[in-house]
């Protein structure tokens, strides 16, 4: 992470710590990367009357090795009873780390959320997909190595950490989908990032796994 991206990061977790130190306890939260930053959830509740208390700690460049040195902040301070996880999608950008590595990191993610959080269900995310032929310019050498048979096989992967952490795997992409299994054109700002009204698409679906009955 390059001095002025920290240097934003720095500033997005002191803002996330502040919030947190009112926020309620014991509600639902969604972390990850900037994919799940993105997710505007909370606006999405407020348009339907709050039914539900979600808090996003997403933190977009993050990689999972990120991830786990603020868990305190993104994670733990909220104490939440329900989390949706979407962290990895940086990790299969570069080409230096392996899918067996991301997810030997993602591993320790969850358990360190299960030794302080015994009580909160796990969701983890399908990563999403992208579309190389949608692509601007500048972000086709990222999506030729963050493809989407990559991203198949990491989702592969996560699901079946999901049962190794009795968590749950949730796949919500098939409205995000083109009959090629590439992420739809008119829901990508750049080929890999999601515009407002993608996520607007997967949010039913979504809610399903909000709204269920407590599991764990």
């Amino acid at each position: 992470m390059n001095a002025e991206l920290k240097k934003a990061t720095d500033e997005k977790l002191k803002r996330y710590h502040e919030k947190n130190l009112t926020a309620r306890k014991g509600e639902i939260l969604f972390t990850g990367s900037s994919l799940m930053e993105m997710f505007p959830i909370e606006k999405f509740m407020e348009e339907r009357g709050n039914p539900y208390i979600i808090y996003n700690r997403g933190v977009g460049g993050y990689k999972t090795e990120d991830l786990m040195e603020a868990l305190e902040i993104c994670v733990f301070e909220l104490e939440p009873s329900r989390i949706f996880i979407n962290i990895g999608t940086n990790d299969l950008s570069d080409v230096s780390i392996p899918i067996s590595q991301m997810i030997e990191n993602y591993h320790r993610i969850l358990l360190r959320i299960k030794e302080r959080l015994p009580g909160a269900e796990l969701y983890l995310m399908a990563y999403y997909p992208v579309n190389y032929d949608a692509a601007a310019e500048e972000m086709k050498p990222c999506l030729r190595v963050r493809n989407n048979e990559k991203i198949d096989a990491a989702n592969r992967e996560v699901q079946k950490l999901a049962e190794r952490v009795q968590g749950r795997y949730i796949d919500v992409n098939r409205r995000l989908k083109d009959e090629n299994g590439s992420l739809k054109s008119e829901y990508t700002i750049e080929g890999m990032h999601i515009k407002e009204e993608g996520y607007r698409a997967i949010l039913d679906d979504l809610m399903e796994y909000v709204g269920e009955p407590a599991w764990n």
